[in-house]
């Protein structure tokens, strides 16, 4: 009877709580950066390569030596 109530009192009790709230958050948190991330990816990837394709088609001038 004793084991049962040293269980019951740990069960209760708020110790592991905060370590748990934490995890949460952390995991909330990664999710919403992996969601914004791929929102995010999209757009700035085409206009990444509309730089890219505009820097490749101009000329430019070398000096000769």
């Amino acid at each position: 009877m004793q084991k049962v109530h040293h269980r019951l009192r740990r069960l209760r009790s708020e110790e592991g709580a905060v370590t748990i709230d934490w995890v949460v958050l952390t995991a909330l948190l990664v999710s919403l950066g992996m969601i914004v991330g791929t929102m995010v990816w999209g757009p700035t990837e085409s206009a990444g390569d509309r730089v890219a394709d505009y820097i490749l088609a101009q000329t430019t001038l070398v000096p000769e030596h």
